[in-house]
């Protein structure tokens, strides 16, 4: 999905009038790009999709890279680009005419502080929130600048598991798959699931090689329920 289709989607969405024009206007601006890199890996932004910046390869939503390396190549702003990902933060499409999954609201990527319960990812203000990683999105994506390659299984589960499961050591509160500390999976069930995936789980040995998917079951089975 290209920018281009990203601005189109808004405009038809009649949020013209928010944006005070579409893909110039005033969603958010002043992020922190610090922030937003930790947030997006918090939110567990990089289980849906691909940024090499922050070393993530998640295949159910858009890849980030490929939407915005055309578009800089093509001159549009990075101004521009934060306002879309804000935009697409704020109002997504939660439920597709295809069928296919959507992508979660802000109250399920960002939560409120105010709204959780127990010991889990949230945020103090979701619209700097917002901000934030729209500001660390925008910088990045499609830029061609990539990561050094995650070895420590809590930072790869934080990074490409965390927004579909709940996992209370990782302070993760993802709801689309299971909740870990309930299923407390074995190291070996884990390493399958991570490799071959199952269901609406994306299989991630084209992502992730043998030793990180080694580290991340490891840290799983060791972790959940703890």
């Amino acid at each position: 999905m290209r920018v281009a289709a990203f601005l189109c989607a808004i405009c038809a969405a009649g949020l013209t009038i928010a944006l005070g024009g579409c893909g110039t206007g005033g969603y958010t601006s002043g992020g922190s790009q610090g922030n937003g890199k930790q947030l997006f890996m918090q939110g567990g932004c990089g289980g849906c999709h691909t940024l090499a910046d922050a070393g993530t390869a998640g295949t159910i939503g858009p890849d980030l890279d490929d939407a915005f390396a055309q578009a800089r190549v093509d001159g549009l702003t990075t101004g521009t680009f934060e306002q879309v990902v804000a935009a697409q933060i704020k109002f997504p499409v939660e439920e597709t005419s295809t069928g296919a999954r959507g992508m979660p609201g802000v109250d399920t990527t960002l939560p409120s502080c105010g709204d959780v319960n127990g010991d889990v990812f949230c945020v103090k203000d979701q619209d700097d929130a917002v901000a934030d990683v729209a500001a660390y999105v925008a910088a990045v994506a499609g830029t061609g600048v990539t990561a050094e390659t995650p070895m420590d299984g809590k930072t790869i589960f934080t990074a490409s598991c965390g927004g579909c499961h709940t996992l209370a050591d990782a302070g993760t509160g993802g709801t689309i798959g299971p909740n870990l500390d309930q299923s407390k999976p074995s190291k070996a069930l884990a390493v399958d699931r991570v490799t071959n995936g199952q269901g609406v789980m994306p299989p991630f040995k084209d992502s992730l090689d043998a030793a990180q998917i080694e580290a991340v079951a490891e840290y799983v089975s060791s972790a959940a329920g703890r």
